[in-house]
Parts: structure tokens; C-alpha cells; sequence
């Protein structure tokens, strides 16, 4: 793999962002603010969803089908791997099959926790495929952190039924949250018990928590609801704008401006269910996708 360093974002370079789904499409929004003269081409392995069923050899065969993609059909000069169970499991497998350099978002949320803890005690939440990796626990652990991790796997459908705040889907006032529907007590709800719980562990614990990472990429459609459910003086850090800014300093970029009023040059692919795709990510992305293209990675 080529050295970062090396390499710099210019209004002709393309960056290949990559997910199972489309979660991923919240690290391209936060791409987007940072580097918005670069072109961008985003895949979801939507037919091959979820990994985190699958066994580690399979998702990085999967992980890389879609790498070569990007890099060899699209252009792609970078590579962001917008999704925690791909970051965790197969991350070298990517990197060993693109000649471009790759950035996933665990090391980049790990580094966000170890610069904003006092404490050095930091709890992840995540769904389950990521937290059984552990892949945020051994990240932190290499920065002096100790984290303690808790699937919440009832998070994701809630976000992709759109039981959200509306101040996190439009990245409005926490004022507009009050249009929200009535169905985002409930999400509010489930977020504050998988809280509770994990507060009550760690402090079985004996630790001093500071610190929340949002692990999983659906997780920053729920950050107000979040930041609301956590004790006083929590940081809560969200992966896929810190991998954003790692890409910023890793690609070179350095005009970061106001975020445009949409996309300037996009192409989005999916493997399957192209129409859900344009619904929901339009959703995450903040503004319509548009037409969704349909690609067959093979088996």
C-alpha cells in the first residue's frame, strides 16, 4: 500500500468510501464537510448484508471485492472503510488487495476517545458483531484506555424505521426535536436503559467512565437522544466524523469549508434493493442520493 503522506486530495481525486449497508453514508456526510472538492464513490454490499453473520475469511473476501471496485473501476485514490465490522475484521485483507491507502473508523474513534478522557475509562457502544471483534477494546487499550464495550443491537432497525430525532435527521435546532414522532420515546427509551446498563457495569467495575464512542455508523442519527440519555459531562464521540478529520490530516486536504448545499460530485452503487437505498440514504446522507446504480461484485 501506498504511504498516505505521500498522496493529496485534489478537485479531480476521488475517494472511495465502502459499507455493508448504509450506514456508512453518515462518515461520507462527514467526509463531505471536510473535503468537498473531491470527488466520491460510495458502495453498499446491500445483497451481502449483514456481515456481522458472516465469518471473518467471507467478510473480508466481501470487504476486498468491494475495494477493488472502487480502486479499479471507479478511480478511487483513497479508500474509507465507513463500517465497524469491516474496520475490525478486515481491514489488512483490504489493504493488502488495493495499491491505494485505506483509513477505516475504529482507530480514528479509539484516538478521538484517548484525546477527550481525563479518565482514561471509556465506554463503547456498538452491535454485536463489533463488540464480540472487541476491535474497540484492543484500539483503546493501545492508547492507555480502558473500554468497556455493550451491543445495543436494537438500535440500527430503530434508526432505518426513521424512529429519530429530528434535530439529528436534519441537523436542525434541538427546538425542531419537538416535530419529532411520537415514536422517538420509545427510541429515547431503549437508549436510556442500554445506558443504564452499562453505566451500572462499569461501575461494577470500579470504573470512572468519561467518555462514549458511538461504534457503530447508525449511531450518529441518534446522537441528541444520545447526548441527552448520558450522565452530565459525558463526551460523546462519534467515529464517523473522527474519521473524517484522520482523513483530513492522513489525504492532505487542508480547505475544509462550510458544508455545501448538497453533494458536488457523487455516485452512489449498491449491490441490491437500489430503491431502499435511495430512501434511506437519503436519510443518512442528509440530502437525496440520487440514482442509485446497480453493480454485481459476483459471489
Amino acid at each position: 500500500m501506498s504511504n498516505p503522506e505521500n498522496k493529496t486530495i485534489t478537485t479531480t481525486s476521488t475517494i472511495g468510501v465502502f459499507d455493508s449497508g448504509f450506514g456508512g453514508l453518515t462518515v461520507l456526510r462527514a467526509l463531505l464537510n471536510h473535503m468537498p472538492h473531491a470527488r466520491f464513490a460510495f458502495i453498499g454490499d446491500t445483497a451481502r448484508l449483514p456481515y456481522g453473520s458472516k465469518s471473518q475469511r467471507t467478510i473480508a473476501r466481501y470487504a476486498a471485492q468491494s475495494a477493488r471496485f472502487l480502486v479499479n473501476e471507479q478511480g478511487a485514490e483513497f479508500l474509507v472503510i465507513a463500517c465497524n465490522t469491516a474496520s475490525a475484521l478486515a481491514l489488512d485483507a483490504i489493504k493488502e488487495a488495493v495499491p491505494v491507502p485505506v483509513l477505516g473508523v475504529i482507530e480514528p474513534g479509539a484516538e478521538a476517545a484517548r484525546a477527550a478522557s481525563r479518565t482514561g475509562d471509556v465506554l463503547v457502544i456498538a452491535t454485536d458483531a463489533t463488540v464480540q471483534s472487541h476491535a474497540y477494546a484492543a484500539a483503546c487499550g493501545t492508547r492507555g484506555l480502558r473500554a468497556l464495550e455493550k451491543a445495543c443491537p436494537l438500535l440500527v432497525p430503530l434508526v432505518e424505521e426513521g424512529w429519530t430525532d429530528t434535530a439529528d435527521v436534519t441537523r436542525g435546532s434541538a427546538a425542531q426535536a419537538a416535530s419529532a414522532p411520537p415514536q422517538v420515546a420509545v427510541t429515547a427509551e431503549v437508549i436510556r436503559i442500554y445506558l443504564n446498563e452499562l453505566n451500572a457495569e462499569a461501575a461494577a467495575l470500579g470504573m470512572n467512565p468519561d467518555t462514549l464512542v458511538l461504534g457503530c455508523t447508525h449511531y450518529p442519527l441518534l446522537r441528541s437522544l444520545i447526548e441527552r440519555a448520558v450522565p452530565p459531562g459525558m463526551r460523546v464521540i462519534d467515529s464517523a466524523e473522527s474519521a473524517a478529520e484522520t482523513a483530513v490530516r492522513l489525504f492532505g486536504q487542508q480547505d475544509s469549508v462550510a458544508l455545501p448545499t448538497a453533494p458536488q460530485s457523487l455516485r452512489c452503487f449498491a449491490t441490491d434493493s437500489v430503491e431502499k437505498f435511495e430512501r434511506l440514504g437519503s436519510r443518512f446522507l442528509g440530502w437525496p442520493v440520487g440514482k442509485v446504480e446497480l453493480v454485481d461484485l459476483g459471489g
